[in-house]
């Protein structure tokens, strides 16, 4: 099948990038031919063809204007079977949310009354595609998405689908990882009986790095760690750390590529986000067999069982997070890090791939 797939630039590591890549590999070792449509800037995929967009570097609004503008007329062009999009477009058959939705996110960051014309009109603009102007099919990426998308838009049920993304269980393997934990958390600065929490991801604020810190501080043990990866304004959050004490416990290593190393050094990972459709990280850890604290307000919170492979913090506040911790440090960490690899292992890269290749025969490729 000749496939068409319009998404930003992605290195094979990192949240929504990750998702893209893997799946982009597994659709070329399933035999499909791939076309990546894709501004400059994207490295070259083994396998795969990619077509540069000429999108021009412009403010945010007008460079979404001409994104959209240079992926239909590519598409147009290129007499594909599929033309699948994970970014925000009409003139595609699929459309992969794998951001959840605009109006969804503003709602949980309590900004939709103060809305700038870019974000009005990536409103209008995820309207027309959520009520299927322009776009056959969407796909969500977890099940609160799916019902986010219906419940906002009014998307039909059966035109919405849910696919789980995968992940990479070679890379996060336990076995593998506990080999690297001692240097891992030698570098980090972790002393054998610390308890290290790490947090995983770009966009602070949306991601409850705020709460999480003040959980810290009510944390019951005292000697916990919190390791902080991502990009972000650090100066609030560092600010926040000082003034509740906390300035030594923290440790910040900015992005990482290697993030499995991070996995290796810590016992637990938290994500108590505000909004996040389904964060790659929440798969990364239980596959690296690491329990995960994450919110209700997450779609990784679909995977976790309280007390079994992690727990889902209620609200995302200081004291539902700091339950969350208690609860965890005084569990088996044995048995947490079994039950998280166990509830990894359905969601591969392979599984993701079959459910599009039902969706694509769905829509009489």
């Amino acid at each position: 099948m000749k496939l068409a797939l319009v998404c930003r630039p992605f290195v094979f590591h990192g949240g929504v990038e990750t998702a893209t890549a893997g799946l982009v590999g597994e659709l070329v070792r399933r035999g499909h031919r791939v076309d990546l449509l894709s501004p400059r800037g994207q490295e070259p995929v083994p396998g795969v063809t990619i077509r540069r967009l000429p999108v021009l570097p412009l403010p945010s609004l007008l460079r979404l204007v001409s994104f959209g503008i240079a992926a239909r007329a590519a598409a147009r062009a290129g007499d594909y079977d599929i033309v699948q999009s994970h970014e925000r477009m009409t003139g595609a058959d699929l459309y992969r949310a794998g951001e959840g939705t605009h109006r969804g996110y503003l709602e949980a960051m309590d900004r939709l009354g103060k809305v700038s014309p870019y974000h009005r009109y990536v409103i209008n603009l995820e309207t027309r595609m959520f009520q299927l102007k322009g776009i056959r099919h969407v796909v969500a990426i977890s099940a609160g998405g799916k019902a986010e998308i219906e419940r906002l838009y009014g998307t039909p049920p059966d035109r919405v689908s849910l696919v789980y993304n995968g992940v990479d269980l070679v890379r996060f393997d336990p076995a593998a990882l506990a080999r690297q934990r001692g240097t891992a958390r030698t570098e980090l600065g972790l002393a054998a009986a610390d308890w290290g929490v790490l947090f995983v991801g770009s966009g602070f604020e949306r991601k409850g790095l705020g709460p999480l810190i003040e959980a810290l501080a009510r944390h019951r043990d005292q000697g916990a760690r919190l390791i902080v990866a991502g990009k972000g304004e650090r100066g609030p959050y560092e600010a926040l750390a000082a003034r509740l004490g906390l300035r030594e416990r923290l440790t910040w290593t900015g992005p990482r590529a290697d993030v499995e190393r991070l996995y290796a050094a810590a016992d637990l990972v938290a994500l108590p986000a505000r909004y996040e459709p389904f964060g790659n990280v929440h798969l990364e850890a239980l596959a690296s067999g690491r329990p995960v604290l994450t919110s209700a307000r997450a779609g990784g919170a679909e995977l976790i069982e309280n007390g079994i492979n992690g727990w889902v913090a209620r609200e995302v506040t200081a004291v539902a997070i700091a339950e969350g911790l208690d609860r965890l440090r005084g569990a088996d960490a044995g048995a947490l890090g079994l039950a998280a690899r166990a509830s990894a292992e359905p969601h591969t890269h392979a599984a993701q791939a079959a459910a599009f290749e039902a969706i694509y025969r769905r829509l009489g490729a």
